[in-house]
Order: structure tokens, then sequence, then C-alpha cells
């Protein structure tokens, strides 16, 4: 096994190991790719305060997330098409969240199924849902998380137009992937992923095919997958969600005060500051900027995360810092999953907590519910000025 010391590391062999179109699918933003880029570079600007002489004994990371005990404040993020990643890949994710002791979120798009998942875990899951137009299958949607025990159910708001990026169009990534010479050229040298692939029946979107109405096959997915989304949603489609589901629930998708104020009044659990990875509206702000106004906003009314941008365990106590509750990793444990399937989700977790856990005691602090905006020297006008 190869030294892993940090995420870069991960995605460095993800990169040789998985076909560029998945890679490309996972490592992209929107159009010209700022908001992406941002998530990231915006941590660097945040400085940790250094502290000496503090009795560094004792430390502690767990806490809870939506009143459910976690291993540290982290969540792996639903991400859509992960079973194309590594073969399996869902349920090898899930795995390895359930042993860390951190929540996992399947994605509505996902290859394994809710079932499936279920079926090769012993622990309850988060199940992530789109705004879509059809309230049947919604509601059967909802229906089949809470048969597989799911905990609790997460709608994601801020995907009602798909994103362009330039990558995927390019890469002719769609729903079921469209082969090109180019595509089918570069699978062929990704050997290990192709027998893995090879070796499962699980290579279209489980929870949709089979499901929706109309999609009986992948070949009549992609006409689903155009029409299913609905662009006329506003908060009162929201609340009939909620009466869908009357488990814990997130909102995942907020960049704006009052969107976090609207999400407090439909009777959501716990909000995510998330611009979808930097996938959807180019330009806006990085989740770490956009932050501190909406935790402001809501105070202690709601429950407040963060998701976009995380690549370590120091960016997840800066989000802590700045007022996060959690943070939710996404791209970071793709890298893992793709780059050494179960056991590389694994690693990503461990050097997180390892860089969260020494990054603490270094500032000074002992216990992850005692980190608070003194431990970090934030430059004027980082998160506040804008008009």
């Amino acid at each position: 096994m190869p030294v892993i010391t940090e995420i870069e590391d991960l995605k460095r062999i993800y990169r040789r190991r998985v076909p560029k179109m998945f890679y490309d699918y996972c490592e992209s933003g929107s159009w010209s790719e700022q908001t992406f880029r941002e998530n990231s570079s915006d941590f660097d600007k945040l400085y940790l305060r250094q502290r000496v002489a503090v009795d560094m004994a004792g430390r502690n990371l767990k806490t809870q997330m939506i009143g459910q005990d976690v291993s540290m404040p982290v969540a792996l993020a639903p991400v859509g098409l992960t079973g194309m990643q590594h073969f399996d890949g869902e349920i090898k994710a899930a795995r390895a969240a359930e042993k860390f002791g951190v929540p996992f979120c399947l994605s509505t798009m996902s290859i394994c199924s809710i079932e499936d998942v279920a079926s090769h875990t012993e622990k309850p899951f988060w199940m992530q849902v789109y705004t879509l137009k059809d309230d049947d299958f919604m509601q059967r949607l909802f229906d089949r998380a809470k048969d597989a025990k799911c905990s609790a159910a997460v709608i994601t708001v801020d995907l009602q137009l798909l994103g362009q990026r330039h990558k995927d169009l390019k890469n002719g990534l769609s729903a079921p992937p469209k082969l090109t010479p180019a595509s089918v050229a570069n699978m062929m040298t990704k050997v290990q992923w192709g027998i893995g692939m090879l070796s499962t029946k699980r290579r279209f979107f489980g929870n949709i095919v089979g499901h929706a109405k109309g999609v009986t096959d992948p070949s009549s997915l992609s006409t689903w997958t155009a029409e299913a989304f609905d662009q006329s949603l506003n908060w009162d489609r929201i609340r009939e969600f909620r009466k869908m589901w009357d488990g814990p629930l997130i909102i995942k998708g907020i960049m704006d005060p009052r969107d976090a104020l609207e999400a407090c009044n439909v009777g959501a659990d716990a909000i995510i500051v998330s611009n979808h990875g930097g996938r959807q509206l180019d330009g806006a702000l990085s989740s770490i900027r956009a932050l501190p106004a909406i935790v402001d906003a809501v105070g202690d009314k709601i429950e407040v995360h963060l998701d976009s941008g995380i690549r370590s365990g120091q960016d997840v106590l800066k989000a802590v810092a700045m007022g996060a509750k959690a943070a939710w990793i996404g791209r970071a444990w793709v890298y893992g999953l793709g780059a050494m399937g179960q056991q590389g989700v694994t690693r990503a977790l461990e050097v997180i907590h390892k860089e969260l856990d020494m990054s603490m005691a270094l500032c000074g602090r002992t216990d992850i519910a005692k980190v608070d905006r003194d431990i970090l020297m934030v430059p004027q006008g980082f998160d506040d000025g804008w008009q």
C-alpha cells in the first residue's frame, strides 16, 4: 500500500486509476470554475492562531449532527455516479463511514440503490433527494428511504437547472454516459477499474431504473432525467416534501441568509451552506465566505453545516471555527474510493481526523465543542462588506 499522508496523495492515485470521464465529473465546476477553485483557495486565506503551554491531553472530536453521535464533525456528502468511480462504490463508502462513525449520505443519482446499500450495512445512513416534479416518485423515494431505516433525509434545493460543466459535455457524460472512441480507449487503459466493473451487476442508476415512471431500462433514462427536475420549485413545494418525510430533515444548497431563514420556517433540522461544489452558479461566493452571515442570521434556530471545498482536517477545523456545526466532504472521499475502494475512503477519513485532531491541539483546544473564531486570524473584509 502506498504511503498516504494527505488527501492529495489519494487524488493522484485516483487520477491514474479511474477513466477520464469520471475523474472529470468529480474534478470540475461549472463555466469558468471560479467558484470551484475559490471553495478551496479561500480556506488558505484563513490563518490558525497557534497557542503553547496548553495541556493537550484528553482531546475529543466526538460530537453530534442532528442529534446523532459522530466520531468527528464530518459527513460523507451525496455524490452521484459513485458506483462508476469504483465498482459498488456507494456500498463501499457507506461501509467505511459506518465503521469510522460518521454519516454517509446516499445520492438519488447513485448507482447502488437504497435497498442495496441498506442490505450491505448495519447502521442507518442518510438519503439525499432532488426536488423533482413527480409526486408519486418523490413519495415512494421517501418511503423507500424509511423502509431502509434511513435516519435523515437531505433535500438538495440548488439544482432546478443543471449548471453547465464543460468537461462533462466534451466527455459525453450523460445518463447513461455516451461512449465515444476516445472514452472507450481511455477506459481500456484502466485495467483494474474495468475488471471491477465487469464483476458487478450495478452499472446504472439503481434508484431510478425500475422505480421512475417510464424508466424500465437505461435507454429510457436520459429522457426522464431531462424532464424530471422541477424548475418551478418554491418554498411551498419544499413544505410539501416536508410532509412526505416525518424524520430529521436537512436542506442542502443554502448560500443566502434569507434562504436560511426560509429553511427554518419549513421545519428543517439543519441546513448545509453549499454551492454544489462550484458546479451550479459559477461566480458565487465560496461556501466558507458565505457561512458567517448565514450563521449570524439563523442564530440557534437551526443547525448549520458547511459543504464545498473541504480537502483537509484543517479545513474542517476552520469551518467549525467560523460557525459550522459540521463539515461535509465530497471529492475528498471520492478520491479515496477511486484510488483504493473502501480502504481508500477509510484512509481519507483517517487523514482528515488526524489533521483535525493535531491542528485543534496546536491551537490550544482539546474539545471540538469549544472551538470558536478565536483560533483564527481572519483577514479584514473576508466575510463582510458585500453590497
